[in-house]
């Protein structure tokens, strides 16, 4: 773990003093890493590029996330990044290992920014890091046109500034105005008011049904194993990466990282679909599934 960070911090000081690799030593470390798990040449290709996350995560410091954590994180993309990159793409891992430091960032602010998630699509992400220089953008735009608009066609505008629809940029606006309300605060000023949580039906399954539950989820998580693994590697790659990770990869990002068309993509999951199906069929996974 990446501990006690700030500007002059040993961390950042090795950093900025690491070599500057040449394409040639960047392949051949790569290289080593993915034929020979050679460690030392992971060790020294992440070094390389660790003032690389710095830096990235040093432009995400408005949001509130300690610089410390937003470092930790850009690290973490930065070892998903090696763990994935093919040397023969002909890409430079720095290209290659920008768009995982960014996610990898990004995801750790929004499920830190609130209680209450804040959302994963794309159209979420895109809002939640771009609407107040949006906003901000439409609204001077406005002013110097002599313009004063309401929010709600300020909100029109961002919408189609950023290519999303308007009920998302409407929820972001109130889930970004908001803040998080404890359910433990007393309903009034007595210290011996009743919690807001006091009003909360109670909807904890008894022992059986829990046990039931639990019994069913671990047969159709054995069911659903059982199916990736007639899959080739390829399929469960995408497979897992499409549908069972948080947020889910587009077909265009995965097309990028596999070097094939979206459309090939898009016909290799389907397949892959096929194949599940049938294994699944033939245990009645698909009726719990559905039930």
């Amino acid at each position: 773990m990446i501990a006690n960070f700030d500007e002059k911090s040993a961390l950042a000081s090795q950093a900025m003093k690491a070599e500057m690799l040449e394409p040639d030593v960047e392949y051949n470390l790569a290289v080593a890493w993915r034929d020979n798990r050679d460690e030392k040449a992971l060790d020294r290709l992440i070094r390389a590029y660790m003032r690389l996350a710095i830096s990235t995560a040093s432009k995400f410091r408005r949001y509130g996330t300690p610089q410390n954590d937003l470092v930790q994180e850009a690290a973490v993309g930065l070892m998903k990044a090696a763990e994935k990159f093919d040397p023969d793409r002909g890409v430079r891992f720095s290209t290659y290992a920008v768009w995982w430091i960014k996610a990898s960032i990004q995801d750790y602010v929004m499920r830190n920014w609130s209680l209450v998630r804040t959302g994963s699509t794309s159209d979420q992400k895109s809002l939640f890091f771009n609407l107040r220089r949006v906003q901000a953008q439409v609204q001077q735009e406005s002013e110097e046109l002599g313009l004063n608009l309401g929010q709600d066609e300020i909100n029109k505008k961002i919408a189609v500034e950023l290519g999303v629809p308007l009920q998302t940029v409407e929820l972001m606006q109130g889930r970004l105005s908001g803040s998080d309300f404890s359910l433990n605060v007393p309903q009034a000023a007595e210290e011996d008011g009743r919690e807001w949580i006091d009003l909360l039906e109670d909807e904890t399954p008894g022992g059986e049904a829990a046990y039931e539950a639990a019994d069913e989820q671990q047969k159709l998580k054995k069911w659903v194993s059982g199916a990736m693994d007639k899959l080739n590697e390829r399929e469960q790659f995408i497979i897992s990466e499409r549908r069972l990770s948080d947020g889910g990869r587009t077909l265009e990002s995965l097309g990028e990282e596999l070097g094939l068309s979206k459309e090939r993509v898009r016909q290799l999951e389907a397949a892959a679909f096929a194949k599940m199906r049938k294994s699944l069929n033939s245990n009645d996974a698909l009726k719990l599934m559905i039930s």
